[in-house]
């Protein structure tokens, strides 16, 4: 019921909440508007149901929202933000024979027990300014940290509190958080990733993941802008230019405080990338590789010189002269990849090689193909190249063992070869270019029957006693020469990481070889 100012009468409009609405003159008192919602009758429990059964409370039980404190519940969740004070007579208990106990205490009698009745005073719910609508200057980091903390449910304060306020085309404000360790149920399926999204301080969408990209999700805060209709729906939200539009500034504006942390305060950066680090290098390589440029510089992997993680940045700017590669090596583990013969080769021509320990790595040089114009390459897959021509070894004098054993292998190999890298080391497996070893075994640990496999090129130290005994035997001892293929293969195998079909005939074939 609403009456205009300057106007006598007054004007109702009433709907039943299904299509249609009527609108009638009317009286009352006074300018302004009334609203009247009338709740609709609860509807009991079905005996026996799990809420009757439980004692839960019912989701019908519309009676609720006449109750003060659900109200009170409600404004502060959607409309705390409003910017006029939203007053609601509150219940207060006040002790009604106050002064009846006051006089038994003066005289020394024994005090009554306290009566107390209800009174209702208008009491302000909504706190009406929001933290991100106040100048960075004026809020303490304190406020900043309980705001967090009571705001999305974290014992521990942020890493990171970063402000943004935009004035163009599109206006918003921002208050986003970064937290200092895994936000709850990050790992666990069904996260709701996203930023709670206002429209002039009016909470639209809890969890908005249109606002905040993907390869951020562990960020939390807040997205406020008076340009979004309050209307908005989650089909609207998957279209709207004006979210993009945000999203790439929120997008900006976070990346840039990571690299501010990678560069003045990487202790705090090496703690958060051993959380969210497997999952910007997912992000970099989604969509085939769409964000690989903006995410490039955040990405770190462990250096098997400097023996910890470093950027890609930090490895090319440590390269000597003349090194025409980005040198990486896959393997399980550290201890796995400093066990590779190949490793030890690079590293004694003073070049650092990149350890690619994590599931994703082994994608990053596909997808990438080269960083800052260097491309790169795997150490195992075939030589090199180095200057000096160290790789590259007379392999005319053994061609016949060569041709030897790969008739021995069968197609367990695709090619036997000599190699120069090796120092202190028989053999070795190398894969090409194409797909890796550790390609290989990702995609047959998700199906053991994928159609995925390496290459595998046997190179062969012809200066190291296992080979020149093979070769040897070759012509002296033919059966002989047979297991020592064998058995060179199988842990060439090892050293690469990959499974050995039949150990205990392994075993049984090292043993046959003493006698």
């Amino acid at each position: 019921i609403s009456r205009k100012l300057g106007e006598s009468l007054a004007y109702r409009w009433e709907c039943e909440g299904a299509d249609g609405f009527t609108v009638e003159p009317a009286e009352k008192e006074g300018i302004g508007t009334d609203i009247i919602l009338h709740i609709r009758k609860d509807v009991p429990a079905a005996e026996g149901s799990l809420a009757s059964s439980e004692g839960q409370a019912d989701p019908d039980e519309y009676g609720q929202y006449l109750r003060e404190y659900p109200l009170y519940k409600l404004v502060r969740k959607y409309s705390d933000y409003i910017r006029y004070p939203i007053r609601m007579l509150m219940p207060h208990p006040v002790v009604t024979n106050e002064a009846e106990i006051k006089a038994a205490g003066e005289e020394g009698r024994e005090l009554p027990e306290a009566e107390y009745s209800e009174v209702f005073e208008y009491e302000t719910l909504n706190s009406m300014v929001p933290l991100w609508h106040r100048s960075r200057s004026e809020v303490s980091a304190e406020e900043y940290n309980e705001f967090y903390k009571e705001h999305f449910s974290d014992e521990k304060d942020p890493m990171s509190v970063l402000t943004v306020s935009v004035d163009g085309n599109i206006s918003y404000k921002a208050l986003l958080f970064i937290p200092s360790h895994p936000p709850a149920g990050y790992n666990a399926e069904g996260y709701a990733s996203g930023a709670e999204l206002y429209s002039s301080g009016v909470l639209i969408m809890k969890d908005c993941r249109a606002v905040l990209p993907e390869e951020f999700n562990f960020v939390r805060g807040v997205v406020d802008s008076a340009d979004l209709n309050l209307n908005i729906s989650r089909e609207m939200l998957q279209q709207d230019r004006q979210l993009s539009l945000i999203a790439s500034g929120i997008a900006k504006k976070i990346r840039t405080e990571l690299l501010r942390l990678l560069k003045e305060e990487r202790d705090k950066y090496l703690e958060l990338y051993k959380f969210f680090g497997q999952h910007l290098k997912v992000c970099a390589m989604d969509d085939y590789g769409a964000k690989k440029d903006s995410l490039a510089e955040l990405l770190m992997f462990w250096s098997g010189r400097e023996n910890r993680l470093i950027t890609l940045d930090e490895y090319v700017d440590a390269m000597p002269e003349g090194q025409k590669y980005i040198y990486y090596a896959s393997g399980p583990s550290v201890a796995a990849v400093d066990g590779l013969p190949q490793t030890d080769f690079v590293r004694s021509h003073d070049m650092d090689v990149l350890y690619f320990i994590d599931k994703a790595d082994d994608f990053v040089s596909d997808m990438f193909k080269n960083y800052r114009g260097i491309k790169f390459r795997s150490i195992i897959d075939g030589d090199p190249e180095l200057d000096g021509g160290e790789a590259k070894v007379n392999t005319d004098r053994y061609r016949s063992t060569f041709e030897f054993i790969k008739e021995t292998l069968g197609s367990d190999v695709d090619e036997v070869c000599a190699t120069g890298k090796l120092k202190n080391h028989p053999v070795c497996l190398s894969s090409g270019s194409g797909v890796t070893f550790e390609m290989e075994k990702y995609f047959k640990a998700i199906h053991k029957d994928a159609p995925i496999r390496a290459k595998r090129i046997l190179e062969l130290n012809v200066q190291h006693p296992a080979f020149l005994a093979l070769d040897a035997a070759r012509v002296s001892a033919p059966e002989k020469a047979r297991s020592y293929c064998r058995i060179l293969y199988n842990q060439a195998k090892m050293i690469a990481g990959l499974p050995i079909e039949d150990p205990g005939g392994y075993t049984d074939l090292i043993v046959s070889t003493w006698y």
